[in-house]
This record gives C-alpha cells, structure tokens and sequence, in this order.
C-alpha cells in the first residue's frame, strides 16, 4: 500500500490502483487520481510497454467509444517461495495471481544450517522452475518464511532459538545473488498470517494467528501490514512467561517460557517421557487425532495455557479474526483454548472476535510468501524506481 503522498499521483500507483481492483479504465484512474487525461495516458503507456499491465476487454458504454478495461499482467514474471518448518518445507513457483505453478514438500531439518539449507533450496527452486516450464529470467522475486525471528529489512534472523548457525546469515543476500532477484525473508507465522487473511478475510482490519507446532509463535496483520516490531521480535509468543512453567527448562535457555510446556516439541518430549514413544509435534498431534487419553490430555492443557496467555493479548489488541494454525490445531486443543480465552478476556474484547482454525492448513505459510513477494515487488516505488532506471 503506497505510504507517501509522492506515490498518489505515479505510475506505480496507477499500477497498485488496477491490482487491487481500485479502477480499471482510463476514466476511473483519472478520476481517483485527479490527473489529467494526458498524464494517465503517459504513465499507462510506460506500464503497457513495460508489459505490467494488459487490456482486457471493454466495459459497456453509456454513449461513445466503449472504456477498455485495464488488467495487472499476471504473466509478466513468476514468483519463488519457501516456507521452512523445524523439520520440513514447502517449496513452489507461482505466477503472479498465485497459481501454484509447481510445488513440493520435502522434509529437511532447519539445524542443518544456512550453508546447506540454502545450497537444498537453490536445487529444489531450480528444479521446480523447470518443472514449471519456466526459466531463471522470469523470476521477479523470492520469499522465503523461517521459524526465527527476522529482521525484515536485512533478510536475517537474529537470535532463533530452533535455528542454530543462523543467526545474523546473510540469508536474503545469498539468494539474491544466485539469482539477481529481490528476495523477503520473514517469520513463518508472519507469512501464515498474511496467508490467511489474503485467501480468506481480505477485508480484516486485524487478524492475529497463533502457530502451535514445535514452537508457539504470532503473526499480527493490522490495516493490511504486518505489525513486525522494532527489529522483527513482535508475535515471540512462546517465550512469554508464565507462572506454571516457572521450573520448566525452554529451548531458548530460560525456564518459564510457555513454549517450555505448551509447544509441540514441549509437549512431544513429556509424552514420550510418560511411555509412549513420540518424536516430534507432529507425532504428538497424529497420537492426539488418534485418542491416546495421555496425549488428549496434554493437548487440552496446552491449549488452556495458551488461551491465557492469548487472554492478555486479545485484551491488550482488540483483534477481529484469531485464526489457529500448526500441528496442535487440533479438537481437543482448541477446545481448550477456546474455554479459557473467553472466560479470562473481558467481554468487550471479546465480542466481535472470531475465533477460527485454519483452513489453509500448511498450505497457508507459501500462499503468505507469495502475496508479500508480489506486494513488495509490484509496489509503487518498486515500480516507479525501476521505471525511472529505463
């Protein structure tokens, strides 16, 4: 979304105007801008030329020469995304109105490090592009969602508890040059978060997701941007203390942490401990879907301390839509959560909440990437810079 009032009256924001569906035809774009026939005609032509957008048709004509409807060209360029978990990824390429082009999911352990996780995604974009009948020049941009926090504007991730040998890589700036392409890099649940509310409630003022899988994290999407913090900490939610974990040691380090007892590595680890072999949140969510008393057990209060700590925060942001995502999204899970969220929050910051789990599913993380890559790329200063470089 243009931020400056320079960008009201440019050729990228004629182009974020079509995009979004804001206007369509010469006429609606001179009469949402206020320029002058001449300079929409200009700033059209250079967009046409450019092969951004594309006429479509003509709409029907109250008299004279029928408008001729103007489209964001969907086939000027493809999109790379990567949407990493703890232990798997999903990789795709899509073109730019999100049709998944070629996808794959493979399992792969983000503790590898960046060297050779970086080295697997290069592979795997290279082989899905030419699965896809694509080729490298056709890449406008790279996304890739990671389970750490991450310093949006400089592609790293800064202190990930799950992710050792991380910290401070030059992530963005590896691929960029294998590829000569902008590349985003960003928090998993930031881009489940954006993933949600593009497939599913475009029109929320306010939606907050809580992944539950090996660790508990938040993305926050407030006016259509994603509320990241100063330097990419905001939505840590599993590293938010809490009085009935105060013994409990944290992957981070601490003791106390929620994650400490509610995540799914937490969680996966005591019910191994209580003799049912279980080795990861994922195993730990299949023994929830398939009754062990023990594990529907653990699920249930898992999903109660959540829902206290989520008691503060849905007080605290007032959210429209709170969507459950992960491994734990599960019945028993949620239905705790749900009791408690709504017996501690007040009433008031509970109204008109939706409480929802996802339908996305893990499917909802690559959707995310994608729309943030096409936002940033097809942005009006992105445009009009690269524009003005011709």
């Amino acid at each position: 979304m243009p931020t400056r009032a320079e960008d009201l009256t440019s050729a990228g924001h004629l182009l974020w105007l079509v995009r979004t569906g804001r206007a369509r035809t010469r006429a609606e774009l001179q009469q949402v801008t206020g320029l002058s026939r001449s300079t929409v005609g200009q700033r059209l032509d250079a967009l046409l030329s450019h092969g951004f957008l594309r006429p479509t048709g003509v709409d029907s004509s109250t008299g004279g020469r029928p408008p001729v409807r103007l489209d964001f060209n969907h086939e000027h360029g493809l999109v790379l995304a990567a949407d990493f978990g703890a232990t798997h990824a999903r990789t795709a390429v899509f073109d730019l109105a999100g049709r998944s082009l070629a996808e794959e999911v493979d399992d792969i352990d983000i503790a590898d490090g960046p060297e050779e996780v970086l080295n697997w995604v290069d592979r795997r974009f290279r082989d899905l592009l030419s699965r896809a009948g694509g080729e490298p020049d056709q890449v406008r941009g790279i996304g890739l969602g990671v389970p750490g926090p991450v310093e949006f504007d400089a592609g790293v991730v800064r202190q990930p508890p799950i992710m050792p040998g991380w910290d401070g890589y030059p992530i963005a700036e590896n691929l960029r040059e294998r590829w000569n392409a902008p590349v985003l890099v960003d928090n998993d649940a930031n881009v489940m978060a954006i993933g949600e509310r593009t497939a599913r409630f475009p029109d929320s003022a306010s939606l907050v997701l809580i992944k539950v899988s090996t660790g508990i994290g938040a993305g926050m999407v407030f006016g259509g941007e994603v509320y990241r913090g100063v330097d990419g900490g905001a939505g840590d939610l599993g590293h938010v203390r809490v009085e009935s974990a105060s013994q409990a040691q944290c992957m981070c380090g601490s003791t106390g942490c929620l994650a400490a007892l509610a995540s799914g590595s937490a969680l996966s680890h005591r019910l191994d401990a209580a003799g049912v072999p279980t080795a990861s949140s994922s195993e730990f969510a299949a023994r929830v879907r398939e009754g062990h008393p023990e594990a529907v057990r653990l699920a249930r209060e898992a999903g109660q301390l959540i829902g206290e700590v989520l008691s503060t925060v849905v007080c605290l942001v007032n959210p429209q839509v709170l969507v459950l995502a992960g491994d734990l999204a599960e019945a028993q899970f949620v239905s705790g959560l749900r009791e408690v969220l709504y017996r501690r929050a007040l009433p008031r910051a509970t109204r008109n909440l939706l409480v929802t789990t996802t339908e996305l599913g893990d499917r909802a993380g690559i959707v995310g990437v994608h729309t943030m890559v096409v936002d940033s790329v097809y942005s009006p200063s992105s445009v009009d810079v690269l524009l003005a470089g011709e």
